[in-house]
């Protein structure tokens, strides 16, 4: 049933994208070129933060740049291609953000079409809003972020864990398919990216 489950959730969100706009937009106009905000205590909501800001941080790295070919490109065996990819991040981004902002997540309506920069710019700022609201929140008690879905009148809600080690993890998880994807199709992410320090290496002179 769980397998039904991300099945079709990944089928909802892997339509071909729309004719693309892949050129490289200012760096600075999106969030994520590097983690800014660094938790001052190590509470559940401040850890949950820093986890989200990572997979930002990621998953700017991981699209930036990406070419037509590298988009089209997928590894056979039924596997997705990348622009499904990332039609599918868009999907847990909305996810993510509405479970923090304790909004149900609809589901069974149309399927929107964005450019992949439309793609990437809306899931950058999910990935960011979800953030801001831990930073900026303090008496957000996670325990009343239950993960919910609508569809018309019905909606279903499990415990905010199932964020975690759901859309959260699934996430990161695809996130790391993008940059094995394009290095693959010979355009390897940024060498200066660190994902430990959460900031770009300073180039050697």
């Amino acid at each position: 049933m769980k397998k039904l489950f991300y099945l079709s959730f990944f089928l909802y969100f892997s339509k071909t994208l729309k004719a693309q706009d892949l050129s490289m937009e200012d760096l600075s106009a999106l969030p994520y070129m590097s983690i800014e905000h660094t938790p001052e205590d190590y509470s559940g909501n401040s850890v949950l933060m820093r986890m989200i800001d990572g997979l930002g941080y990621r998953y700017y790295w991981g699209t930036e740049g990406l070419r037509t070919e590298d988009l089209a490109y997928e590894p056979g065996n039924d596997g997705a291609s990348c622009e499904a990819l990332i039609k599918h991040l868009y999907g847990l981004s909305e996810v993510i953000y509405n479970t923090v902002a304790q909004i149900p997540t609809e589901r069974g309506a149309d399927t929107p079409e964005f450019t992949f920069k439309e793609y990437r710019t809306k899931t950058l700022h999910n990935i960011k809003s979800a953030s801001e609201i831990l930073r900026t929140k303090k008496d957000l008690n996670l325990e009343n972020c239950q993960i919910a879905f609508k569809r018309g009148e019905k909606v279903s809600a499990s415990p905010f864990w199932n964020l975690l080690n759901g859309p959260l993890a699934d996430a990161i998880y695809h996130t790391g398919q993008i940059v094995s994807y394009r290095r693959t199709a010979g355009n390897p992410i940024n060498p200066l990216v660190n994902v430990f320090s959460g900031k770009n290496k300073s180039p050697k002179k």
